[in-house]
């Protein structure tokens, strides 16, 4: 079964305007983008509704966070039926800076998800190792623990919703990236957790992506793996080179 190669945009809490956030929409709107790649891009929250509006392309919309509850007294978060309502279709959960810096657990990320997907949203569920994890040979054991929650909360028709992120922690915003074989070996094994955990069938249709200082020089190789699907972008959406690491795989 052929998965569609995706591409996503995590602009993070950049940039610090609007109008340079519309530019970045207008880039795409001017761009041609290989039709036979999906692509998902998250501008920070304040921005998402003005960007829906100047995007002419079909480029959906995700929101960076969301939590766990319909609505309620929940200072400063953004719930899943908002967003849903607001005609934002996807959402990022588990991002290793949600996880480090807000100390997200999986087992909320998986709440999270479970939320998500029961308000129609799609979810880009992110995970991926430290340096310190990668060097002590740990990188397999911590990406299935952070799946497995999440296996446990989702039905086998819920995977056809979800994109799951690989991205290792030690080489996002570095400029360090996983060699093309190492993102291989990862998203592979996790191809071979989900086989395990839900289904062969989930396990093929699945989408597992690749994050961490993905570039317009490095994405053509790693587009080539057979267990890569697409990416997840941080620094490089913000540029011109996006629409490059868009195109990887055309023709």
């Amino acid at each position: 079964m052929a998965r569609q190669f995706f591409v996503g945009g995590n602009f993070k809490m950049n940039p610090n305007t609007k109008a340079q956030t519309l530019a970045l929409a207008e880039l795409l709107n001017n761009a041609q983008l290989d039709p036979n790649t999906e692509v998902v891009i998250a501008p920070p929250s304040l921005y998402l509704i003005p960007v829906a509006e100047k995007l002419n392309k079909p480029v959906e919309l995700a929101a960076q966070n969301a939590y766990i509850k319909t609505s309620g007294a929940f200072t400063g978060e953004t719930s899943p039926s908002q967003l849903f309502e607001a005609g934002i279709p996807w959402v990022i959960l588990g991002h290793s800076e949600r996880r480090v810096l807000f100390q997200e657990t999986s087992e909320l990320v998986a709440q999270k998800t479970r939320a998500a997907l029961d308000t129609q949203l799609k979810v880009i569920l992110c995970i991926g190792e430290t340096l310190e994890e990668r060097e002590s040979g740990k990188t397999v054991e911590v990406c299935e623990a952070q799946l497995k929650h999440v296996v446990a909360q989702l039905k086998p028709e819920d995977w056809k919703n979800v994109v799951i992120a690989y991205e290792p922690v030690w080489a996002i915003g570095t400029g360090k990236v996983a060699t093309a074989a190492q993102a291989q070996e990862t998203q592979a094994e996790v191809r071979k957790y989900l086989a395990k955990g839900v289904s062969p069938a989930v396990a093929e249709a699945t989408r597992i992506i690749y994050g961490g200082s993905v570039t317009a020089s490095n994405c053509k190789e790693l587009a080539t793996q057979p267990d890569v699907d697409g990416f997840l972008v941080g620094g490089a959406s913000l540029k011109p080179e996006f629409v490059d690491i868009i195109n990887a795989r055309k023709q």
